[in-house]
């Protein structure tokens, strides 16, 4: 399906689900809602389906009562999916990452419309607009309305705050290498068109519970280790600290950057005992491949400077897998 094709179909309502990764953050939501959002101008019937629940923090995204959580209503997801003309697949590369949903909507025979900035897409779509380069797929979103569809008239204010939480959240409020002067530009209109940036700063980043910050204040005193040898530094996180702290969705979010911003650190890891299984998050700085560590050696992938992974291994297992792969990259964090 080329760009014509598309907007000739969509010039007419239609069956149309968005989702992105599980456990989605300010991006995802952001350009999930930004895009639902921009799609019910035009008369189309959307549904919002995220494949697992997601963090509190984002709940005051315009119209995020209209989302349903794949886990919780399992039934009704699986219904829209099979009925839809087109599935807006936003933030992710491959249908492993939505989890169980990744079978049905693989399965459905609606259009795929991937909008991402990941690397290496998995070939599952029939129309992609995606840019490894882009700072966020908020960013991505904001071109398709704009650019693409050619309908900025479109970017309402509801639109604007969902795609300034895209942008600001996956950029590290503006501080990473991918905030160029174009993105500056994009985050303008946005703020054009009725963006509350203050506003929305304050309900993502000044919206912590005690028990979120009293956990913090425990990871950095005894979940800490600095590896100076290498610029490295690690934060672990074990089921017993989840479950001390009340810890929800969320609440770990940029837990691993603190590490990241002790000066001279080039790798921070946050290494989490979840549930199921052990988490792996890494940040690091320049040209340091934190994704090459993540897809080979623990299930995963991303950026070059953000990426995570996942192990079935036991939680002292991982962390000490983490340590004594340090050696290894020894001069490349050192450069």
């Amino acid at each position: 399906m080329n760009l014509a094709e598309l907007k000739e179909s969509l010039s007419q309502p239609k069956k149309i689900v968005i989702t992105t990764h599980h456990k989605p953050d300010g991006d995802a939501m952001g350009s999930s809602l930004g895009l639902y959002n921009y799609l019910i101008q035009n008369g189309h019937h959307v549904q919002v389906i995220t494949p697992t629940d997601y963090p509190i923090f984002l709940h005051w995204l315009p119209n995020n009562g209209e989302v349903i959580i794949y886990t919780e209503q399992e039934e009704q997801s699986k219904e829209f999916i099979a009925a839809a003309d087109f599935i807006f697949c936003l933030d992710f590369n491959a249908l492993s990452r939505i989890n169980e949903m990744g079978e049905w909507v693989g399965a459905s025979a609606a259009k795929k419309i991937l909008i991402d900035h990941h690397l290496d897409p998995v070939d599952f779509d029939d129309f992609r607009h995606w840019r490894v380069s882009a700072c966020s797929t908020a960013q991505l979103i904001y071109e398709f309305i704009a650019d693409l569809m050619q309908e900025p008239e479109l970017i309402s204010k509801d639109v604007a705050d969902c795609l300034y939480t895209g942008i600001l959240t996956d950029s590290g409020s503006f501080k990473y290498p991918t905030t160029t002067a174009e993105v500056h530009l994009i985050v303008a209109e946005l703020i054009k068109k009725g963006a509350d940036n203050y506003r929305i700063h304050q309900l993502i980043y000044d919206n912590s519970s005690e028990d979120r910050l009293r956990f913090l204040g425990h990871c950095l005193s005894n979940r800490l280790e600095v590896f100076s040898e290498f610029n490295a530094a690690l934060i672990w996180v074990s089921k017993a600290d989840l479950e001390q702290f009340n810890i929800l969705t969320g609440d770990t979010e940029g837990l691993v950057n603190y590490a990241l911003s002790i000066n001279g650190i080039r790798l921070a890891a946050l290494i989490i005992e979840r549930p199921d299984r052990v988490k792996l998050s890494l940040r690091s700085t320049g040209d340091f491949p934190a994704n090459e560590i993540c897809k080979k050696y623990f299930n995963g992938g991303g950026h070059r400077n953000a990426a995570g992974g996942a192990s079935d291994d036991p939680f002292e297992s991982v962390i000490q897998q983490f340590k004594n792969l340090l050696p290894t990259y020894k001069s490349l964090l050192l450069q």
